[in-house]
């Protein structure tokens, strides 16, 4: 899509163009279009004129019918964080938008989603499928080479500071999503302290690692919402909370209800629309959080089939970049934006102006008004 003004404020179109990084004339093709509405309702203020707004692809305008049907979805949107840009504009108005996804701050979060580190499963399932019917897989374990995935992924996330940003930790609670972000977000290496719990203890799913310390490290929280395809295949069945406990004793469980599996079904496999059900609604309940940097830690047919029921709204590209399947260990940065306002908090950065309160008529409004005046009525001599 391309937005045009010409007689909007050169200035505030300047401001929109550098944070782009191209002219005044800025094309939006591929983008989401819930960009289209938040451009119009920001520049209504500044322009005497409608926007003129575009489709690349054919030429033609979008009427107000279209971009109002564009901006009734309820359901959340995400997009890579890497296509998105953060504007404070300070001026006769204070926003501060997300050119891209373009919503208010206040209703968006960032999450990093994680897929765990290789497990036993993975190897002997990729050479025959049969092997995930087997229950020596039960609950399974990260492999050597996963353990490797994990230190990698570790130094990424200490390396670019975002382990500094994150503000909790969500993992599926199975044993090689929990050893993934114990290993990845904990702290270093473990000293016996009677006030400091270790995250995960020596040895534990047979990692041959040492504990890991929960000092310095983000909270991380076992959630159900995010377990991998439910049923039938013994790897994705967990294990007692009592038992978990043992193993990562500064893991909280608190959100689990039942200490043993009554998910799980041993002849009941969940269908992939009730998987894509459970994923939508695990990303609405990430808007009850506090937390604004939250890391996700899952499994790959969790966030395969959770994330097909994004990227509608944008170019086919960005589509597949959301939705195609992760790599063990892979992270992808995403910003998911609440567009039904099922979050409540408000914004910690909008300032509401007029502090000390003054005059505050805007010059379009003024010019308006006095168009009014120099306007002769209808009959008048």
């Amino acid at each position: 899509m391309m937005w045009q003004d010409s007689s909007c404020d050169g200035d505030m179109a300047d401001l929109f163009a550098q944070a782009i990084g191209t002219d005044k004339h800025v094309c939006l093709y591929g983008y989401p279009v819930d960009m289209i509405s938040i451009f119009r309702f920001s520049f209504s203020s500044y322009a005497s004129e409608e926007l003129h707004i575009h489709c690349a692809a054919c030429s033609s305008a979008i009427s107000d019918a279209e971009i109002a049907n564009m901006d009734n979805g309820v359901s959340p949107s995400l997009f890579p964080l890497h296509r998105c840009k953060t504007i404070h504009l300070v001026g006769i108005r204070f926003f501060y938008l997300k050119v891209f996804d373009c919503v208010q701050r206040k209703f968006e979060y960032a999450a990093s989603l994680v897929r765990h580190a290789q497990g036993i499963h993975n190897v002997e399932g990729d050479k025959n499928y049969k092997a995930y019917m087997s229950s020596e897989y039960f609950d399974a374990h990260l492999t050597q080479l996963g353990w490797q995935q994990v230190d990698n992924l570790r130094k990424h996330v200490h390396s670019t500071g975002l382990i500094k940003k994150i503000d909790v930790v969500i993992t599926s609670p199975l044993l090689r999503t929990m050893q993934t972000a114990v290993g990845v977000f904990g702290g270093e290496g473990y000293t016996d302290r009677m006030d400091i719990l270790p995250l995960m203890v020596a040895n534990a799913g047979n990692s041959g690692r040492a504990a890991i310390s929960s000092l310095n490290s983000p909270p991380i929280l076992a959630v159900e919402h995010c377990r991998e395809h439910l049923g039938v295949h013994p790897c994705d069945k967990r294990r007692s909370i009592s038992e978990y406990q043992c193993l990562f004793p500064a893991v909280d469980f608190s959100l689990i209800e039942s200490d043993d599996d009554s998910l799980w079904k041993a002849d009941v496999r969940e269908t992939k629309e009730e998987l894509a059900t459970r994923g939508m609604n695990f990303m609405n309940w990430l808007f009850t959080r506090k937390e604004k940097e939250i890391a996700i830690v899952t499994h790959s047919g969790f966030l395969f089939h959770t994330l097909a029921a994004f990227g509608n709204d944008c170019h086919p590209l960005v589509k597949k970049e959301i939705s195609s399947h992760f790599a063990n260990c892979e992270l992808r940065s995403m910003v998911i934006v609440d567009r039904s306002k099922v979050g409540s908090d408000s914004s910690s950065t909008n300032y509401p102006g007029k502090i000390p309160s003054g005059v505050d008529l805007p010059s379009d409004v003024a010019d308006g008004r006095n168009q009014e005046k120099d306007t002769p009525l209808v009959g008048s001599n």
